[in-house]
């Protein structure tokens, strides 16, 4: 290894390491960001929260003394009560609400005080509506300030309605305000544009001795009452009177009359998000639930993605300067690799052919001593000898120069055989299926099978001890060969790879993308040489 190796691994790590302190560094800037914008719109929804608290506190202080002042004087509750608001101009000082009504106590079936009631308020004959099945009833007998719209809801019995009269009903029995649920509110019937509404409701228990221009409801374990003072709310026009310009930033704004996921939907304006601000009002006996969604995407969002990028683009520029680095390092690292393994192939090819030409004279020699042994006279070993080397000459010149497209396995197996030794009819025995190897497949083929006969003729049974069995076949798209001695004289010892045994595994591993396996038992040795069939096979 190269001895600025370990320095540049040391600064690879040291890169990694900074940019993930970088990483790790923008993250948490940018979630503290988001934090923090969270924060602060929470901040906002609970000013905005607590505005609408303090508004409707306002209103139930003007109800209250309009009680106070229609408990002191019956007979103000038409004159005195203008009079009051308009001193008192609530519209002005805690805008936001209807008006300020009173909803006077009847019996069922006896309307004539409230109606007289109406007619001495408002100088004309103005009934008491609608029918109800109610033992009691309370009916709209003033509404002010007097507008057309308002003028509406006079006469209206409000406790024939169930929603005012839940309301009602826990007004009377605490003496506390109450606020009713969602309705439609009466004068909206003269309204060109419809709006939910609701009402807060203070009694007003009966005074000792009873008035008799007043009827007195009464109810069972419950102080009996002679009216209600009330407040009737617009949901639209109060969220504006009480919010005002805030309103353009809010990009969305819910108002629930309730705390639970039921509560029904009062007031919204423009559209909630998932990261709505959530705040709970108090309105009278009641706790309503406000959702606000400010919307800001890119104020909420925009420091954190910035901030993110920004240490994003930091670590990538590190990271992208290392890896210049790197390869540089790397093509030297290559460079020096590649003429490696130049030296190594060189070293290969060289005891390679080195080896080739000890085979070869080797099997010169070989071949010399088995005609000879066969021949009767020297013009009869003239001859064999002669034809052999040809066919030795031919099976090379072939293999080296490619001069065909293709070569038959079987054709190399009888060539070689041939020139070992074996007579025309044991060569005429060799069977299998006809296998075309291509030009690679071809000379590795035949260079690990002429490896084989060389040793076999060495050592083996082509030196003429022993039997030797030879045949291929297909078996799941691979070819099979298999080479099998028997009847030697001594059980090959295979523990130990010769270079020329090296040298055919790394053929049939390398350029066949084959297996090769050996086994040696009882004076016997078999090779299975296994590779794809990746040329042309019939």
């Amino acid at each position: 290894m190269r001895p600025s190796t370990w320095a540049d691994r040391l600064m690879g790590l040291l890169v990694r390491f900074v940019g993930l302190v970088i990483l790790l560094a923008t993250i948490v800037a940018a979630a503290a960001s988001f934090v923090y914008n969270q924060s602060e719109e929470s901040d906002q929804a609970a000013r905005v929260a607590m505005q609408v608290n303090m508004r409707l506190r306002d209103h139930v202080a003007i109800l209250e003394g309009v009680r106070a002042l229609y408990q002191s004087d019956p007979s103000s509750s038409g004159p005195g009560i203008r009079a009051y608001l308009s001193s008192l101009q609530p519209q002005v000082q805690a805008p936001g609400m209807e008006g300020i009504g009173i909803a006077a106590a009847m019996s069922a079936g006896a309307p004539a005080l409230p109606e007289a009631q109406l007619r001495q308020n408002y100088g004309e004959d103005i009934k008491v509506w609608p029918a109800t099945d109610q033992k009691i009833g309370f009916a709209v007998v003033l509404v002010e300030p007097y507008t057309p719209r308002r003028h509406a809801a006079l006469g209206f019995d409000m406790y024939s309605n169930p929603t005012r009269r839940a309301a009602m009903r826990r007004a009377w029995q605490t003496g506390q305000p109450a606020v009713s649920g969602v309705v439609h509110l009466a004068q909206e019937r003269a309204a060109a544009r419809k709006q939910n509404g609701f009402l807060i409701y203070v009694p007003v228990y009966a005074r000792q001795p009873a008035s008799p221009l007043t009827t007195v409801a009464t109810r069972p374990g419950t102080r009996p009452v002679e009216a209600f003072i009330y407040a009737p709310f617009r949901s639209e026009d109060m969220m504006k009177a009480v919010i005002g310009q805030q309103i353009n930033g809010i990009d969305g704004i819910e108002v629930y009359a309730g705390d639970g996921p039921n509560a029904p939907l009062l007031y919204r304006h423009g559209k909630v998000g998932w990261d709505a601000q959530v705040q709970k009002i108090r309105v009278a006996d009641r706790v309503w639930t406000m959702r606000i969604s400010y919307g800001r995407f890119f104020e909420r969002l925009g420091r954190p993605v910035a901030i993110l990028l920004f240490g994003l683009a930091l670590a990538v520029l590190a990271t992208q300067l290392h890896r210049v680095q790197q390869r540089r390092v790397g093509v030297a690292q290559a460079l020096a690799e590649e003429q490696a393994r130049h030296a190594a192939d060189r070293e290969l090819m060289i005891g390679e052919m080195a080896h080739r030409m000890k085979n070869a004279f080797a099997r010169i020699g070989a071949l010399a001593r088995i005609t000879l042994r066969e021949s009767t006279d020297l013009r009869d070993f003239e001859t064999k000898f002669d034809g052999r080397m040809r066919a030795l000459s031919d099976a090379k010149q072939m293999l080296v120069t490619g001069a065909v497209d293709s070569v038959e396995l079987g054709q190399i197996l009888r060539r070689e055989l041939e020139i070992a030794g074996w007579t025309t009819e044991r060569l005429a025995l060799l069977d299998g299926p006809v296998v075309d190897l291509e030009d690679e497949s071809a000379q590795a083929i035949s260079l690990a099978i002429h490896e084989l006969v060389t040793n076999s003729i060495k050592y083996g049974a082509l030196s003429g001890r022993g039997d030797l069995a030879v045949d291929w076949r297909y078996d799941e798209g691979d070819v099979e060969l298999r080479w099998a001695e028997s009847g030697l004289a001594e059980t090959p010892h295979i523990e130990t790879e010769s270079f020329g045994t090296q040298f055919i595994r790394s053929l049939i591993e390398r350029q066949l993308k084959g297996s090769w396996q050996r086994t040696a038992v009882d004076n016997g040795l078999t090779i299975v040489i296994r590779w794809p069939d990746n040329g042309r096979t019939t």
